[in-house]
């Protein structure tokens, strides 16, 4: 996600990362199959999500679905959206909305959780390692009135995260549920296969994570393979222009935006930068979308969410940075909950590396870096005369940031900071031959930092107390 951020709070400490199993081959990786309604009068979707879930843990007893529609209730222990943001979300005033599961199939259910955000389903027989069983979830989301990934907008309808997500697992076989924090992206999901069906009022046009394979009046149904979700925003106001990128189509939705043709182009090309740099875009498609958004953007796999109130530069920005986050978080994924700096790091170093190497868009590598280093720096200064100490750890949890001008200096700033120095240190030939090595050895896996600092390793250079020297906080920038 792309933050946009003026405000300070207090700092937070650090936590230790979880260790993940890796994900599912082509063969086993779990399916969803999801039936849904929208209702423009009630503002609800009315849902039927078939899970054909493919066991690659231990053996388990039961299985667990992030609720991430909860966190919008009222009542919620954690709010969706940080105080930082919360004006600019909830344009008409506090509003809220829910998922209500109202059956399961395959087994008896309960909901559960720290916050009223886990389905656990208690199966009827234990699941073996490497077996698969079916479970049938029913359930009524109702949207609040808000700028967010999960909301009714001023101009669309936002439904990102907007079915029960299977859990994924720890080494230790333990699921790992997933609170809705505020700052930074709380989502953790091993790649899955989807199948949606979707029926939209008359007038309506869906952008989608995935391509639409058959239509039929108001109702259509798209798919997509080996991704970390499935997103869906929709509006009566869309208008649209694509281009063809290799094999891919890059299309924009937008209600108003006197700029449409250098959005797309901006798509395409970073697109392109990053296939050649990076490795290869695994989905059929990508869309970028003008929407209803407090931050800056959201990523999807094969959508990113575009903050529709952005000035035309900033629009730019933000389009550039989440088509990089297709390769870092969609297509290999890591731990957002406890190194937000992994994905977000990545996707601005990759956002860079683009403007560097596209000199028409006018944003220089001296620039980005340079206006990383200042905004770092006065982060730092402010903590410690507030404070007395600045937490400048990087790998910690995202309940211990406690605003996004935190989050977003060391995720952000702090990342950018860290590749562009790593760069430096060890050429561009092998910093970039660390980034192919590191796409190439954990698509479709949800990576950790030892599997990223490996790939630069394998380049011939030992970096290990390079990132620690970050990581805990104690080069000076």
């Amino acid at each position: 996600m792309k933050k946009i951020v003026t405000l300070i709070a207090a700092a937070g400490l650090c936590a230790a990362a979880i260790p993940f199993s890796a994900c599912a081959n082509e063969n086993e990786r779990t399916e969803y199959n999801i039936t849904c309604r929208y209702d423009e009068e009630s503002g609800t979707l009315q849902a039927e999500c078939a899970v054909n879930y493919k066991n690659d843990g231990a053996a388990t007893d039961v299985l667990k679905f992030n609720l991430y529609g909860n966190a919008y209730r009222e009542g919620a222990l954690y709010r969706p959206v940080s105080d930082e943001l919360n004006s600019r979300a909830y344009y008409n005033g506090e509003s809220y909305g829910q998922m209500e599961i109202t059956s399961v199939e395959g087994g008896q259910w309960n909901i559960c959780g720290e916050d009223e955000n886990i389905l656990e389903i208690l199966l009827p027989q234990t699941l073996g390692e490497g077996d698969s069983c079916e479970v049938t979830i029913a359930y009524t989301l109702t949207l609040a009135e808000v700028n967010h990934r999960t909301g009714i907008t001023e101009h669309t309808v936002n439904l990102g995260n907007f079915y029960p997500v299977a859990c994924a697992r720890g080494n230790d076989g333990e699921f790992i549920e997933c609170v809705y924090y505020s700052d930074g992206d709380p989502f953790l999901s091993d790649c899955a296969d989807y199948t949606v069906e979707l029926t939209m009022p008359a007038g309506y046009t869906a952008a989608t994570s995935g391509s639409m394979t058959a239509s039929s009046g108001n109702s259509c149904t798209y798919s997509l393979e080996n991704a970390r979700d499935f997103c869906i925003v929709l509006s009566d106001e869309f208008k649209t222009i694509s281009r063809e990128v290799d094999s891919t189509q890059v299309t924009y939705y937008y209600y108003d935006d006197e700029n449409a043709q250098s959005v797309l182009a901006a798509a395409g090309d970073s697109l392109i930068y990053f296939e050649n740099t990076f490795g290869g875009y695994i989905y059929p498609s990508y869309s970028v979308v003008q929407t209803g958004f407090a931050a800056g953007g959201m990523e999807y796999p094969g959508l990113s969410m575009i903050n529709g109130g952005l000035d035309e530069d900033d629009f730019i920005y933000a389009t550039v940075h989440e088509t990089a986050h297709q390769w870092w978080y969609a297509m290999v994924g890591s731990d957002q909950i406890n190194c937000a700096w992994q994905d977000e790091g990545l996707a601005e170093y990759s956002a860079l590396l683009f403007f560097e190497n596209s000199p028409e868009y006018g944003i220089t590598r001296t620039g980005l870096v340079n206006a990383a280093v200042s905004a770092y720096r006065a982060y730092f200064t402010v903590y410690n005369q507030i404070f007395g100490d600045a937490d400048t750890t990087m790998t910690r949890h995202l309940e211990d940031f406690v605003s996004d001008y935190e989050y977003v200096n060391i995720a952000y700033n702090k990342g950018l900071i860290l590749f562009d120095t790593l760069r430096t240190s060890i050429g561009d030939e092998r910093f970039i031959a660390g980034l192919k090595n590191y796409y190439s050895a954990c698509l479709g896996k949800i990576a950790s930092e030892q599997d990223l600092t490996g790939c630069f390793t394998a380049t011939g250079v030992d970096i290990q107390g390079f990132f620690e020297s970050f990581l805990e906080g104690k080069i000076i920038i």
